[in-house]
């Protein structure tokens, strides 16, 4: 159950999920530096149609690059996108472009002028993937069963050279074959039973899933070729389970299947246990309960759970949190520099409440804690409807960009968002000084569970 400590390298690029300690808050002076820098800026016109608090704007930095995944941004402003393929798209026919994209806005407009897809395609048998992330030069990329990187020659877009192994033979059977290896390895199974998602099958003891999935492996980044080991078996939950009325009908309501459990936000800690797949998060009581698969009793009991680790903040059933960002930069006022940014892709099983998520979120931290209740910072993704089918677009990956832009990829329609604040208000007055600012921090509207 313990992180080994041999590959400090790579814990900065394969962990990122790691970072959330609190940062150190800014002075007021800060806020009205924010505010003076504003005044002599223009937002550019903001054709997202996307829900912001007062003071910030969004505009489509890029539009139809693929379905896009994670993202990541580098030091000159060049984005950096993973784009998928197959069953989760309706094996649509991928397009004949590299399955990577590299954007970069040249000329100050807020809008990518350069876009360049690289990578394998799928005449090359690729079939893309989902994390990305930039280290030392170089730009590691899941790509199929393997995790690659490509060296970034100074004042060139892409790569010049061919993709270099850094990790191969990661699982891509059972319900989530992605590796988006700023968080965890995906699970193959919902709850690890003998027979996936069916009515009261067990879960298996010892859960073979835990192996190769459900957890964080840790690798050297300059080293290439190493082999996926299953040997560490340390492990988080981002995404609650589900099917928990489906599968067992005695011990849950129907309504439970749509409340039933919260999603987390974790704090990884070496030899940290949290849980997976013997207990779920209860969004009711606020606790670690034993699942069915190992014995509960529909939420009462909690058995081995009790000295699982909790998590650090919980979020409304099935809303599926794709990607998070901690924000340290200063373009945005100092209640950002406090907390982290959240990508909700969006449920798909809440009925016969409406769906939910399909937005970004901020949660404030204090410490290792949450601080107060989570914030709807950017919504209105989806358009009309929310839901999987119909949603226009749907939240997939977050980046910060060194100016403190907020970058976040839709994998529906491959539309890449840059959120900036500017200052004014949502009418188009200025803010009113820095007591304006921290009056609305009060008003901003708030996650909400069904």
């Amino acid at each position: 159950m313990l992180l080994p400590r041999r590959y400090p390298a790579l814990w900065s690029v394969f962990a990122l999920l790691g970072a959330w300690c609190a940062s150190t808050l800014a002075s007021p002076a800060d806020d009205a530096a924010a505010v003076a820098r504003s005044e002599a800026a223009s937002c550019p016109a903001d054709d997202s149609g996307l829900k912001l608090p007062p003071g910030f704007c969004a505009t489509s930095f890029a539009d139809g690059i693929g379905h896009a995944r994670h993202l990541a941004v580098a030091a000159n402003g060049a984005v950096y996108v993973n784009t998928w393929s197959g069953r989760y798209y309706g094996n649509d026919t991928p397009h004949a472009r590299g399955f990577l994209v590299a954007l970069q806005d040249s000329t100050g407009a807020g809008r990518a002028d350069l876009i360049q897809p690289f990578g394998e395609t799928a005449q090359s048998g690729g079939a893309g993937g989902t994390g990305i992330g930039l280290y030392r030069g170089a730009l590691f990329a899941e790509i199929n069963d393997r995790i690659v990187h490509y060296a970034l020659p100074a004042g060139s877009l892409v790569p010049r050279g061919p993709a270099v192994p850094v990790v191969t033979g990661l699982p891509l059977g059972g319900d989530h074959p992605m590796h988006p290896f700023t968080m965890d390895v995906a699970t193959a199974t919902n709850a690890c039973q003998a027979q996936n998602r069916s009515l009261k099958s067990p879960g298996l003891e010892p859960c073979t899933d835990t192996e190769t999935r459900g957890g964080i492996w840790r690798y050297d980044a300059s080293k290439a070729n190493q082999a996926f080991s299953p040997s560490v078996r340390l492990f988080v939950t981002q995404h609650g389970r589900d099917r928990l009325h489906a599968n067992w009908p005695d011990l849950y309501q129907p309504e439970e299947e749509a409340t039933q459990p919260a999603e987390t936000l974790l704090r990884l800690r070496q030899g940290g246990d949290y849980g997976w797949p013997e207990c779920y998060y209860d969004a009711v009581q606020g606790k670690l309960v034993l699942a069915p698969e190992y014995g509960g009793d529909g939420g009462r009991k909690v058995g081995p759970c009790a000295t699982k680790t909790a998590p650090v903040a919980a979020f409304p059933a099935h809303w599926a949190p794709n990607a998070m960002a901690l924000y340290e930069q200063r373009q945005f006022t100092t209640h950002y520099r406090h907390g982290v940014v959240i990508a909700f892709h969006g449920s798909r099983d809440r009925a016969p409440y409406p769906q939910g998520g399909y937005n970004v979120v901020f949660q404030a931290l204090a410490g290792d804690h949450a601080s107060g209740r989570c914030e709807i910072f950017a919504d209105g993704f989806a358009g009309a409807i929310r839901s999987p089918g119909q949603a226009e677009h749907r939240p997939s990956g977050l980046a910060v960009a060194p100016d403190g832009s907020l970058f976040v990829s839709d994998d529906v329609r491959g539309r890449i968002y840059r959120i900036v604040y500017w200052g004014r208000s949502g009418h188009g007055r200025w803010r009113a000084g820095v007591h304006a600012l921290s009056k609305r921090v009060g008003s901003r509207r708030r996650c909400q569970r069904r």
